[in-house]
C-alpha cells in the first residue's frame, strides 16, 4: 500500500507541475475569461489566489489518503469554478493511472490546457464520452444534484459513482471578530469567482443585534465596492439577473439592501425566514444571538453548507452536526482551502443498480 501511495504522490506532483506552466500562460487569460464570463483581472486574481499550485507533503499525503483506488476514472467537470479542474483530476489520479476527464462544454479551456500541458497518455480528454460507455471503475462527477443523479441513472452496473453536487459557503462575525476587518476579508471571499463555487460566502452570520449586522453590512458593501475598481465583476447571466432583481425587490419590503453597481447586500434581523441569494456578488446578512441560534437558523440549509468562515474555529466547527463533512477556514481564506482531497470533502459514492440504458 505505501509503495502504491507514493507512486500516487508522484503522479499529483507531475499534474501540480503542468499547473504551474498553465498558471504562467498570460496569454490563455483571455480565453479564460471569454469562456468563464469572468473579467481578466478576475481571472488573474483566481489564478494568483485559487490555483492550487503547491502543496505540503502532509497535504499530499491526506490527498491520497481520501481516496480509494481504483482501475479507471472518468470525471465529468462542471463550469463554476474554472481551477477546479486541478483538483479534479489530482484526486482522479491519486486513484487511479488510468483517467479520462469530459470538460465542461461551457468552459473546457483550463481543463484542455492542463491535460495538453501535462502530456501523459494515462490521461485524456473525452469530451463526447457518454457515461453508459465507461464499463469499469469510477466516475467522479461534479456540477448540480440534478447533474449527480442524472449520471447515477445512466451508469452501469457495477460502476462506482462519486458526486459532487451543490453547495454554498457561510460566513460566521462572531461577537469578538472587528467588523470592517471582517467585512474586508470576506469581501475578498466574495470577488473570487464571482461567487460562483461552492466554497464562496453567500450567507453572512452576525453574532449581535441588527444594528451590528446592519454595520457590518455597510462595511461589507463600502469593501465590495473598493474591490470592484480593480476586480470587476464580469458577465452576469440572465437567469441570475432575474433572480438578483427578486432578491434586491424581496429585501426591500423583508429587510434592507445595499446595492452597489457590481454587487447587492441584503442584511435582515433575528428570526427572519432562511433567504440564499442568488452568486454574483449578492450576499445576504442575518443577525443571530449565538452558535445556537445561529445552527437554528442554518437548519433548512445545512446540508447544502460545505465551507464555513470564521476567526474562530471553534465556534465555526459548532454551527454545523457533523464538522467532519465541512471545510472551516479563517475569514478571507475560504477560497483557499488545501489540496488535501475534494473540495467539498462529501464521499457521495455508490454503485449503479441499474442497467445501462
Amino acid at each position: 500500500m505505501d509503495r502504491l501511495r507514493e507512486a500516487a504522490k508522484g503522479r499529483v506532483l507531475r499534474l501540480l507541475e503542468a499547473a504551474r506552466v498553465v498558471a504562467a500562460d498570460l496569454a490563455l487569460r483571455v480565453p479564460l475569461a471569454e469562456s468563464t464570463g469572468l473579467s481578466f483581472e478576475g481571472v488573474g486574481l483566481a489564478v494568483a489566489q485559487s490555483l492550487e499550485t503547491q502543496a505540503t507533503a502532509d497535504e499530499l499525503d491526506m490527498l491520497v489518503r481520501s481516496v480509494e483506488p481504483a482501475s479507471r476514472v472518468h470525471v465529468i467537470l462542471s463550469a463554476n469554478v474554472f481551477t477546479a479542474p486541478l483538483r479534479a483530476l489530482a484526486v482522479a489520479w491519486a486513484a487511479s493511472e488510468q483517467v479520462t476527464v469530459r470538460p465542461s462544454r461551457r468552459d473546457p479551456v483550463f481543463a484542455g490546457a492542463l491535460v495538453h500541458n501535462l502530456g501523459d497518455a494515462r490521461v485524456t480528454l473525452a469530451e463526447a464520452r457518454e457515461v453508459s460507455s465507461v464499463t469499469e471503475g469510477e466516475i467522479h462527477v461534479y456540477g448540480r444534484d440534478e447533474t449527480v443523479l442524472d449520471v447515477q441513472r445512466a451508469a452501469r452496473v457495477g460502476v462506482i459513482v462519486r458526486g459532487h453536487g451543490a453547495g454554498m459557503g457561510i460566513a460566521f462575525v462572531d461577537a469578538a471578530s472587528e467588523g470592517a476587518h471582517a467585512a474586508a476579508a470576506i469581501a475578498d471571499d466574495v470577488v473570487l469567482f464571482d461567487q460562483r463555487g461552492c466554497l464562496s460566502p453567500r450567507i453572512v452570520l452576525v453574532e449581535g443585534d441588527v444594528e451590528r449586522a446592519d454595520a457590518f453590512a455597510e462595511a461589507l458593501h463600502e469593501s465590495l465596492a473598493r474591490l470592484s475598481l480593480t476586480v470587476p465583476r464580469g458577465r452576469v447571466e440572465d437567469d441570475e439577473q432575474r433572480d438578483t432583481t427578486r432578491y434586491v425587490e424581496t429585501m426591500s419590503f423583508a429587510g434592507r439592501v445595499r446595492r452597489g453597481d457590481a454587487h447587492v447586500v441584503g442584511v435582515c434581523e433575528r428570526g427572519s425566514p432562511v433567504m440564499v441569494p442568488p452568486p454574483g456578488r449578492c450576499v445576504h446578512v442575518v443577525a443571530v444571538g449565538g452558535c445556537d441560534d445561529a445552527r437554528a437558523w442554518l437548519a433548512p440549509v445545512s446540508r447544502f453548507v460545505v465551507a464555513i468562515g470564521c476567526d474562530d474555529m471553534q465556534k465555526a466547527r459548532a454551527l454545523v452536526t457533523d464538522a467532519t463533512r465541512v471545510r472551516v477556514s479563517r475569514l478571507g481564506s475560504m477560497q483557499r482551502p488545501p489540496l488535501d482531497g475534494p473540495v467539498d470533502l462529501r464521499r457521495v459514492a455508490r454503485v449503479s443498480p441499474l442497467a445501462p440504458p
